[in-house]
């Protein structure tokens, strides 16, 4: 993977696609900081809140550098794409699109427990200048995939699970390299499934993460946006976390 720069939002980004970019880092005297919604707010309201933010840390709207939404359930390629051109179109408003490309990264992942009625917004992270900022980042969540396919697609048994981590892992590892980053960067590492059956999932990750293992996981109980994959990560690597 090759990083490509924002050179108003003060980051670089791993180019994926049309609804968000691979990953984020802040480029050297800017900090990716991290803000997170105690209770999530419909994602419209959440830009909104992002819109003030960043004006009263004197950033402009391309200091955005990733969201973080809820979704109701699981949804189709097609209800999934549909969802993701109105969510583009605000970035395009804002003028954060670069050379066509949409650099903001995005976890979207859909809670097991009191599923919201509609698309919340969870949190964003967005770059403020720090001269003395170590290396910070904030990678986008990633799925079960491989090519056009998914990894033992309806396969949640045990061996199911631990070749779907073992991928994922891979795909965060290859994304940390491509933004310069190395574990020892990371102060959080997210992991989005509903299986509960958890054996094979300290093997498939802890051992990858060396001595940074001592910081353990977050898990969340929640299930990835589309329909048939089972499980999600997303890694980061930030100094300072903002509760609204």
């Amino acid at each position: 993977m090759t990083a490509a720069e924002h050179p108003t939002g003060n980051y670089i980004y791993l180019p994926a696609g049309f609804p968000f970019s691979s990953g984020t880092a802040a480029m050297p005297g800017y900090e990716v900081v991290s803000a997170v919604f105690r209770r999530p707010v419909p994602w419209r309201e959440g830009f909104k809140a992002i819109e003030q933010r960043l004006a009263a840390a004197n950033r402009p709207r391309q200091a955005l550098c990733s969201v973080e939404l809820r979704c109701p359930a699981p949804m189709t390629p097609d209800g999934f794409h549909e969802f993701n051109k109105g969510y583009r179109a605000i970035l395009e408003d804002w003028d954060i699109i670069h050379d066509g490309v949409n650099p903001v990264g995005r976890t979207n992942v859909s809670p097991v427990l009191n599923p919201p009625s509609e698309t919340l917004m969870y949190g964003f992270s967005y770059t403020i200048e720090n001269p003395n900022a170590p290396p910070t980042f904030c990678g986008a969540g990633g799925g079960e995939t491989l090519g056009d396919s998914i990894v033992r697609e309806g396969d949640t048994s045990p061996d199911g699970m631990r070749e779907k981590a073992a991928r994922v892992m891979a795909i965060m590892e290859e994304r940390m390299t491509g933004l310069g980053m190395k574990w020892p960067q990371v102060t959080a590492v997210n992991v989005y499934t509903a299986n509960t059956a958890t054996d094979w999932l300290a093997p498939q990750l802890l051992s990858r993460m060396g001595a940074d293992a001592v910081h353990g996981v977050h898990w969340h109980l929640s299930r990835p946006p589309i329909i048939g994959l089972d499980f999600e990560m997303d890694l980061r690597g930030t100094l300072t976390t903002h509760w609204l």
